[in-house]
């Protein structure tokens, strides 16, 4: 539609009672899907930020015809319209009561792309990571290089004016942006572009432009006199770059900096056009250490000189919480020195990597001018910088692992002032802090004078009034530095638009009112954003409103590790010796009953403080690094996200989805598609366990609902499993007979697709062994062989003996005290939330193997879930001191041979195979606790042998997941993403490898049917069949 926008008009905000006819004509006149249950708004009121307002629906348009009709259907009902991307907005310019436009999961495609030009055309959900995996082979990327790379999407980076780490080299995300190709919401389309181009533009186009320079023009004098100058000022409207110069005169410019950084609150991004920049060939890293910050502070206003690419600081505070991330310790103890209260982190990039080695050496140079000889970390390694700057990336969340109520509040945090002031602002702001009794989490770029600067807030009680008052002081420390900008990144939002006008002064304000006016005279986009927006303050706005509470749980498992440390301490203090491993409860006393109301109350907290640790940045959302999350991969739903499940928790365990929502279906179909790869416990920095969570979830609807045959019989798997060896013949009828697979699947909706794992009438623990094997060998280890390996692959339990004993070592294989049935790590029960039966053979488990783990006897297992059980929920189920004993002794097979080898102990002859290639599949949770570079390590001492590994996420067969009716296409989905097209291109002569009993059973199946069956009959195998085969000689027997 061609016409000018109307006259200002009020927002009518839509009434809860038409949602159902508005959600019924968005569902017929649109494709997209068309979200408006209550769980769903639920996962969507709220984004990084510390707001969470309902929207009243939410669509997920499939073409951008879908998005212009929803806008149009919202538009004439009255109802506010609030793009979305990645939803990671820190100020919270992504929720309000209006109708959620989530372009993040069709929208995301490259529409155009000139590698001459070096242009690129996206539509508004494409993803920064994405896309620059798209233009890595060409040599380019977008370099607004913002640390949520992986899940920020661009229409979200230009609504927001995004900067990133290097903005000292590229500019913000203003600066890179050609063009828009916008809707607004009075259905008029236009191309916001060059100034130069505005003559040809249709009449209703120059009839807007003429009006928003008219406003600038008039502004002008207040513009110079008012307005920041520093690099990083996104607050407001860019009025200050689309200055047309004198009346009658158009001095150059582009009208789409007038939308990037305006929150959608002008208009809804159609396409974007991108100015791309050449990948620099070379790069260098200094991390330059400070014994204190304000050292740290008075630094960057010379480096710059140097022309770095990049300046970023990381505080003590960052550093302490990095090492104490399993997953990012060992890189910062690879480029920290000492104990330094500060670093920043100095980067040099370009063609010549001569150069760039002789910048890295005027770095050291010049630090040691300053008073900081051998200051200076040196990295030229391409793999290491890459993990430091994961590290950095990392930043937010890494200061938002913080536990206990307290936590790092964003609404100063980027506040931008000019370098030569960048120590007294610092300085002046840490005292403020102090005078309000808290403290600041400091980190980002030292380069521009932008600081993530986050003080520690307690939002549930008094941390209100605390961000009033250091806000009101924080503006006026602003003020006083001239061209210094309040919001230097992240925008304005609910969180800072309040603060625009004490900077700009209240003429501009008005102004931005007029613009604001001119593009939505009905104030539909996006509303109560830059202009006219809410107190910052106003707690009915907050995620934690006035009254939250969360309701109190009987666990099943115990949390307390989760409250604030204190609090932790003193529920392990009054757990008393008698719920220890070895107490004297019966198998039927549930941990709750013995726990007492006081450790029970703990728990609870623990379990609610361990699902609010999630701060919704959303780094669960990156496709293509790490495993978390599998399940979001496949599906592209926030309901099967890490973040969109701990949202749907919390909002249920607060009563804000209504009485018993926390066992209630919806609940269940949330957590229904989480596999429990553990990829969020090492890869989400704030340490969300979702697996776990899940775990206690089906312990409580499975005691409401009752437990399903299908469950049963899988949970109860480890205690039938010895009669069902006895008749194999018998237990195997199902995949034998024609019609058995179909009929199972209808009785108990287990995929007549698969074939079912085979049982074995040769079961491991039938091998007649009356004594410790090699018994004169002087070292001993204990065997711990699991069900699946026991029952189904017996072969897999022979290798890694006949290994272990080549290796000299004696044996001891691992019996239940009673010298019943088979030890169990009780994995099958925790799948179904039986964590009673679980914990019943926890304690068998650990009784019975106590006396070896007194005597110091590792504890060596084959499957990883089994084994990792011993090791994370064995402490959950029975928090002890035997079980963190037993847990200190376990390791995996592969753990525990590369420890021998590393520490010279390790005496294994092998020899070369025939294949000189193992291509390597790692189970999710030998990722989720960093066991992959110990497993290619084993497998890389056959000699001769190349190890490659899948990168890949979750197989999808995860354990029993794969095989249920309702999950089988998520599950091949899953593995078609990186691993069975890996595998499917191994030739003959490679070796598959994969430790995990259902990643096998995947491969295989993957390989024998589907659309793109492999020509080759081919089997995954254990690490410890290849070592077997590779034995120069027969073990001793």
């Amino acid at each position: 539609m061609d016409r000018a926008p109307e006259q200002v008009a009020p927002v009518t905000l839509h009434a809860r009672a038409g949602e159902g006819a508005l959600a019924a004509r968005l569902r017929r006149e649109i494709r997209g899907e068309v979200l408006f249950d209550a769980a769903s708004r639920g996962r969507y009121s709220t984004d990084a930020s510390i707001y969470q307002i309902e929207p009243v629906g939410v669509v997920l348009p499939q073409t951008e015809e879908d998005a212009r009709i929803a806008i149009q259907i919202a538009a004439e009902e009255g109802v506010p319209i609030l793009p979305r991307g990645g939803g990671t907005s820190q100020c919270g310019q992504t929720v309000g009561a209006a109708l959620v436009i989530d372009n993040s999961k069709y929208l995301n495609q490259v529409v155009a792309f000139d590698k001459d030009a070096r242009t690129a055309v996206v539509q508004p959900g494409m993803v920064l990571d994405r896309l620059n995996a798209y233009l890595k082979p060409h040599g380019l990327w977008f370099p607004v290089d913002v640390s949520t790379s992986a899940q920020a999407t661009l229409g979200g980076m230009a609504g927001n004016n995004s900067c990133g780490s290097r903005s000292i080299r590229y500019g913000n995300m203003v600066h890179n942006v050609l063009g828009i190709d916008a809707l607004l919401a009075d259905g008029s389309e236009f191309y916001f572009g060059r100034s130069d181009r505005i003559a040809g533009a249709p009449r209703a186009y120059q009839a807007l432009i003429g009006r928003v320079h008219a406003v600038v023009r008039r502004e002008a004098a207040e513009i110079e006199a008012r307005w920041p100058k520093v690099l990083r000022r996104v607050q407001g409207y860019n009025i200050d770059m689309v200055q047309p110069g004198a009346e009658g005169s158009m001095l150059a410019h582009n009208l789409a900096h007038l939308l990037v950084g305006s929150e959608g609150t002008l208009a809804y991004s159609r396409r974007i056009h991108l100015a791309l920049a050449p990948l620099p060939q070379h790069k260098t890293l200094g991390v330059c250490h400070f014994p204190t910050f304000h050292q740290s502070m008075q630094a960057p206003q010379h480096i710059v000189k140097l022309a770095p690419t990049a300046v970023e600081l990381v505080d003590r505070t960052m550093i302490e919480l990095a090492r104490g991330n399993a997953a990012f310790k060992p890189i910062v103890n690879r480029f920290l020195k000492g104990d330094p209260d500060a670093i920043l982190l100095v980067e040099f990039a370009g063609d010549d990597r001569g150069e760039q080695l002789a910048k890295l050496s005027q770095l050291v140079e010049l630090m040691a001018e300053l008073g900081f000889p051998g200051g200076v970390v040196e990295i030229t390694d391409a793999g290491l910088q890459k993990d430091v700057w994961e590290v950095r990336k990392a930043g937010l969340n890494i200061m938002m692992s913080m536990k206990g109520e307290g936590k790092p509040v964003s609404f100063i945090e980027d506040c931008a002032v000019p370098l030569e002031h960048l120590a007294e602002y610092t300085d002046r702001l840490t005292q403020v802090f102090a005078k309000h009794g808290t403290r600041g989490t400091w980190y980002a770029h030292a380069s521009v004078g932008t600081l993530h600067v986050r003080p520690v807030l307690n939002m549930k009680e008094g941390g209100a009034k605390q961000m009033r008052a250091i806000a009101e002081e924080a503006c006026e420390l602003v003020r006083r530095y001239k061209g210094a900008a309040y919001s230097g990144e992240h925008g304005d939002g609910l969180a800072r638009s309040e603060w625009i006008e004490p900077i700009i002064g209240a003429r501009l304000m008005r102004a931005l009112e007029e613009i604001k006016d001119l593009f939505d005279p009905r104030g539909l986009m996006n509303p109560g954003k830059i202009v006219r927006g809410s107190k910052q303050d106003d707690r009915t706005l907050f995620r934690f409103k006035p009254g939250y509470a969360a309701q109190q749980l009987d666990t099943a498992l115990d949390w307390s590790e989760w409250n604030a440390p204190g609090e932790a301490a003193d529920a392990a203090s009054s757990r008393g010796p008698e719920t220890s491993a070895t107490s004297s409860r019966g198998p039927e006393t549930s941990a709750t009953s013995s726990r007492g109301p006081e450790t029970n109350a703990a728990a609870s907290r623990g379990f609610v403080a361990a699902v609010e640790m999630c701060n919704n940045n959303g780094h669960c959302r990156k496709f293509d690094a790490g495993t978390m999350c599998p399940s979001y991969r496949a599906t592209g739903n926030e309901r099967d996200l890490t973040r969109g499940r701990a949202n749907t928790l919390r909002l249920a365990l607060s009563g804000q989805l209504g009485a018993d929502a926390f066992t209630s279906e919806a609940m269940h179909e949330a957590m229904d598609l989480c596999v429990s790869c553990k990829g969020c416990k090492r890869e989400c920095p704030t340490g969300v366990d979702m697996a776990k969570m899940k775990i206690e979830f089906l312990h409580h609807y499975h005691k409401r609902h009752g437990v399903s045959l299908k469950d049963r019989l899988i949970a109860y798997l480890p205690r039938y499993a010895p009669w069902a060896a006895r008749l194999p013949w018998l237990a195997n009828l199902r995949d034998s007979i024609p019609g058995l697979a179909g009929l199972s699947e209808s009785l108990l909706g287990l995929s007549a697709k698969r074939a079912l794992p085979q049982w074995r009438g040769n079961a491991f623990h039938l091998d007649s062994i009356a004594a410790p094997r090699s018994a004169d060998a002087a070292r001993e280890v204990v065997l711990l062989v699991d069900t699946f390996n026991n029952y189904f692959e017996p072969d897999n339990a022979r290798a890694a003996l006949a290994v272990l004993e080549a290796a000299g070592y004696r044996v001891h294989l691992a019996r239940a005290a009673d010298s019943e049935r088979p030890l169990c790590c009780g994995r099958t029960f925790l799948a179904s939330g039986l964590v009673d039966e679980a914990r019943a053979e926890a304690r068998r488990t650990i009784a019975a193997l106590q006396s070896y783990v007194e005597r110091g006897l590792p504890i060596v297992g084959l499957e990883p879930s089994c084994l990792y059980t011993l090791r994370d929920e064995f402490k959950s189920m029975l928090p002890g001191a035997n079980t963190d004993a037993l847990a200190a002794r376990a390791v995996l097979f592969e753990e525990f041979l590369a420890a021998e080898h590393q520490a010279g102990r390790l005496n294994l002859k092998l020899q070369a195979l025939p294949q000189k290639k193992a291509l390597l599949h790692g189970h999710c949770h030998q990722k989720a606790f960093g066991a992959m570079s110990q497993v290619a390590q084993v497998l890389g001492l056959v000699p001769d042998l190349k190890v490659e590994t899948v990168e890949s996420s979750c197989c999808g067969m995860a354990g029993a997941f794969g095989y249920e009716v309702g999950h089988y296409e998520v599950s091949m989905n899953m593995a078609e993403a990186a691993l069975l097209p890996a595998v499917r291109k191994a030739d003959a002569n490679t070796l598959l490898v994969a430790d995990g009993t259902s990643c096998r059973h995947q491969i295989h199946d993957g390989l024998k049917s589907g659309e793109r069956p492999s020509a080759v009959a081919r089997e995954a195998v254990h690490v410890a069949q290849v070592l077997a085969r590779a034995l120069a000689a027969p073990a001793r027997r």
